[in-house]
């Protein structure tokens, strides 16, 4: 099946949101179940994670672009456009989800690490529902 390079890079993102922000979720959990509770630990683990994410996106980008080439080069259309719109706007109700429990959590005083850890999990499942979303409709057209 011949896919588009956009497609491809919503291939790219996906895979690498999942496995280097999978990462950090592990890791991040594991430290607060040992008890750390302080902001300022989790700070490297961020910065390297996202590092990782922005190494592996540009490799991603590379290499696709690189087999890419041999196809007709296509630059990013009413559709992609469409495509990209409809699928942000179908998740990013999970976004403002999560900004609500985070207000609630304000309220119910609970530790800053929680708070910051879950702002970014629900920042996380939002751009992969709208990843999993624009995939969906490069498959199905639009």
């Amino acid at each position: 099946m011949n896919t588009s390079f956009e497609e491809k890079s919503v291939w790219i993102q996906l895979l690498s949101l999942i496995v280097v922000f999978g990462s950090y979720f592990f890791i991040a959990l594991r430290m607060i179940l040992e008890g750390i509770t302080n902001i300022k630990a989790f700070i490297p683990l961020f910065f390297i994670a996202t590092v990782f994410l922005v190494i592996i996106l540009i490799a991603g980008h590379i290499v696709a672009a690189i087999v890419h080439r041999k196809d007709k080069p296509d630059q990013q259309d009413e559709r992609d456009r469409l495509i990209e719109w409809r699928s942000q706007s179908n998740s990013a109700w999970i976004l403002g989800a999560g900004i609500l429990v985070a207000i609630i959590g304000l309220v119910l005083s609970v530790q800053t690490v929680w708070i910051a850890n879950l702002l970014l999990l629900f920042l996380f499942l939002s751009e992969v529902v709208k990843a999993l979303f624009q995939i969906f409709y490069y498959r199905r057209g639009m």
